[in-house]
């Protein structure tokens, strides 16, 4: 931002510029990928992952950043992985590209992709990533030094997603439908697109043996990672996806009797005489679509919950929670059907401070909640199950993170120790189960020594401590 924006942002919104202040101030890049010590990692000292490296910036600053960021040589990897697809996906969406060329090219991009030489100029010349095709052969040769575990995860990636956008570029271009009929379609269509990707990740991490070697199987979990982002891609575009005749809301959820909808394009057109009952009957369509990305977003937190790496978890978690601010953004908004919204960037940059543990990340997750909740209204259609919902998402949070316990650091060096909020009646629950604890303990202690037991194993028995002992114990090391 500009000096201009920011003394704009300063007198308008002084909290949210107080936000960006800070974020430019104390959040720290934590790697430098052009340093001579990263060569080994990053390999920016060769010209051709250099040319990757401009590749990925061109396509998002914020991704990019994100990126550079994952420890080691996962940074170059995730690059490569993310280019691979953006090139496949390039092919895929251009309708200038006739589909007896475009179906070849798609079902062998994989083996493409370590042909040494190969690259596409075929695409029409208002592509975006147009380039990236026309010098694919320099990703090509980036790939093929990959070594042979992290290049299979990235070639069957890149088989399965490019059969997927074969069948579905196929069916459009010789049947002429270009809807998605069912939730069903919708749900593999987006597999395919952005599924998969979260498989490939998670195939990638467990093969860097930074992440455990069995998050590679945890197939339904990863999935939802990726489905959860491109739902809220697809609700928060919808103008944008409609004018370029892209339809991939699908009818089951906007074509109900009870919205009276033929054509999805008929959701903007506000204008006539009965142009607020449209808006209304629009506005319940997009409620469905949002309950239904929201039933991916405890397989999300699941997800998270369980990575180790640092560096991984921002990577995964910071988009996670920018889609559920985006789809509150979204929710009863009825400027989404008429531009492209974007959350602010303070709300950008807290929510990329914010997300670094998986207890932040689910209250970020039921915070947003909260806020879709309360703006829904009982005359929408998907009132209950949007209650439905968010209430999942509030009880997930408060069984694995209960609002009621506080984890402050220890002033003394000793570590993270909980902190009960005194005036919720769960506090005393606690209290009651820490002293029949310590009491039970006292017992056996007292039997132990009575029936001969050395004082220092008694002592070796209670090293085990309480339950809320345990919990931070095994969350925090």
């Amino acid at each position: 931002m500009g000096f201009t924006s920011m003394l704009t942002l300063l007198l308008t919104h002084p909290l949210e510029f107080k936000t960006l202040v800070q974020f430019y101030l104390y959040h720290e890049q934590k790697r430098d990928i052009t340093s001579m010590q990263e060569y080994p990692t990053s390999g920016w000292d060769r010209k051709s992952m250099r040319r990757c490296w401009e590749f990925l910036d061109k396509t998002s600053r914020s991704f990019s950043a994100v990126v550079k960021e994952l420890e080691g040589d996962l940074a170059r990897i995730v690059c490569l992985f993310y280019l691979v697809l953006r090139a496949l996906d390039t092919i895929e969406d251009d309708m200038t590209i006739p589909d007896e060329v475009k179906q070849p090219i798609l079902r062998s991009f994989h083996a493409k992709t370590v042909t040494t030489g190969w690259k596409f100029d075929g695409n029409g010349p208002d592509e975006k990533d147009r380039q990236l095709l026309v010098e694919y052969d320099t990703v090509i040769e980036e790939v093929n030094r990959l070594p042979t575990e992290y290049r299979a995860v990235i070639l069957s990636i890149t088989e399965k997603m490019a059969t997927g956008m074969a069948d579905y570029a196929h069916k459009a271009a010789t049947t002429g439908s270009i809807y998605l009929e069912t939730i069903e379609e919708y749900d593999l269509y987006c597999h395919y697109v952005a599924g998969l990707v979260g498989e490939g990740l998670s195939g990638l991490f467990s093969a860097s043996k930074k992440e455990a070697p069995w998050l590679k199987d945890q197939l339904e979990l990863s999935n939802s990672t990726g489905l959860l982002l491109q739902k809220t891609n697809i609700i928060r575009d919808y103008r944008e996806d409609v004018e370029q005749q892209r339809y991939f809301w699908p009818r089951e959820i906007w074509g109900k009797k009870e919205y009276g909808f033929k054509e999805m394009k008929e959701m903007y057109v506000w204008d006539g005489p009965d142009g607020q009952s449209v808006k209304n009957r629009a506005m319940w369509a997009q409620s469905g679509m949002v309950v239904d990305a929201l039933r991916h977003a405890i397989d999300s937190l699941d997800y998270l919950r369980v990575l180790k790496s640092q560096s991984i978890f921002n990577f995964c978690a910071i988009p996670q929670t920018m889609a559920m601010a985006t789809l509150e953004l979204c929710f009863m908004n009825p400027a989404m059907f008429q531009r492209n919204i974007k959350i602010r960037k303070a709300e950008a940059a807290s929510l990329i401070m914010r997300s670094t543990n998986p207890r932040e990340v689910a209250y970020l997750f039921r915070d947003y909640a909260r806020r879709i909740h309360a703006k829904a209204v009982p005359e929408d259609p998907n009132f209950l199950r949007i209650s439905i919902a968010c209430g999942k998402i509030e009880q997930w949070c408060e069984h694995h993170y209960p609002s009621f316990v506080s984890i402050v650091q220890s002033t003394a060096g000793s570590g993270p120790s909980p902190v009960f909020n005194e005036s919720d009646a769960r506090t005393r629950i606690v209290h009651l189960t820490d002293a029949q604890d310590q009491a039970l303990s006292r017992k056996k202690r007292e039997e132990d020594i009575r029936n001969g037991l050395k004082p220092d194993a008694v002592a070796r028995h209670a090293e085990q401590g309480s339950p809320w002992e345990l919990y931070l114990r095994n969350s925090f090391g």
